[in-house]
């Protein structure tokens, strides 16, 4: 889960340091340094998803993501895809995670047996 998170994270910095490239021309510096802000915390996030709150964290970054539109309109339809990318690396790790717990207990089953 986590290394799927810190994917989508890291792509997330990359699109927003290409959103204040086109950006750059038209909006103050105020819009371009929180702007780089964001994407140097999504490229910091990734370090804070071992525990919870930096999945908590990440997610916030995620509508801020989005709300950047207001400056770069098409970090709208970019951030919601984004974010649906973020949900589907919670779902599928998850799910990953589960399966791997089950291998795991099953492979300590049967060794547990095989010394009996």
């Amino acid at each position: 889960m986590r290394i799927l998170g810190s994917a989508v994270l890291v792509m997330e910095f990359f699109v927003m340091s290409f959103a204040i490239l086109i950006a750059k021309n038209d909006h103050s510096a105020s819009a371009l340094i929180a702007g780089a802000i964001l994407a140097l915390l999504f490229l910091l996030t990734p370090g804070l998803l071992k525990k919870s709150y930096g999945w908590i964290i990440a997610s916030i970054l995620q509508l801020l993501m989005i709300s950047y539109a207001f400056v770069v309109p098409s970090m709208a339809f970019i951030g919601t895809l984004f974010a649906g990318l973020w949900i589907a690396a919670i779902v599928v790790g998850r799910k990953g995670e589960a399966f791997r717990a089950a291998l795991l207990a099953e492979a300590e089953k049967s060794r547990g047996a095989g010394e009996s």
